[in-house]
């Protein structure tokens, strides 16, 4: 296994139901920076909020993570804060997608997030299938190959740039 196969450390916990309008409010979405946008992330929760996501690298949340509008950049402000997968009980369809195409680790696993502590460490192996957090390890259905090779191309554009520049089938 290859150490860019497994992510993790710091976690900021959320609850249920988070919606795309607190994860990038939309009168931003007229940016396609990351870092930019992470300026932004989460505003309407306040400053102390946007603060504690600057300083961690994963997200956890309850069900239905990333709910609302279909916006790619909900993923892409988390990238340009610095954070590295999300673990949630249950995402969106649209925003698990647009996590993977924009090269962000995304796990359903609802036993790691309720094991989850804010402040506590979490690590995701997508290549394994598993999340180690508080000394226990949860299984979750690993990445299929292609997700995966997605993920170590650093997303959808630049896994489909070295397929048409290396001849990858």
């Amino acid at each position: 296994m290859g150490s860019e196969h497994r992510v993790g450390g710091k976690v900021i916990t959320f609850g249920e139901n988070v919606n795309t309008d607190v994860i990038i409010p939309g009168r931003y979405l007229v940016s396609i920076d990351p870092a930019e946008l992470a300026e932004h992330a989460f505003e309407p929760l306040g400053p102390e909020t946007q603060a504690r996501l600057r300083a961690s690298d994963v997200v956890v949340a309850g069900r239905n993570f990333g709910c609302g509008s279909a916006r790619e950049q909900a993923a892409t402000c988390l990238i340009g804060a610095g954070i590295k997968a999300v673990v949630a009980a249950s995402f969106s369809r649209v925003f698990f997608r647009n996590a993977i195409n924009t090269g962000l680790v995304a796990v359903e696993s609802p036993a790691a997030a309720e094991a989850a502590t804010d402040g506590g460490e979490m690590w995701v192996d997508y290549d394994a299938g598993t999340v180690e957090v508080g000394g226990q390890t949860f299984p979750f259905s690993p990445y299929p190959q292609v997700l995966r090779e997605i993920m170590a191309d650093g997303g959808l554009i630049p896994h489909l740039m070295a397929s048409f520049a290396g001849g990858k089938q």
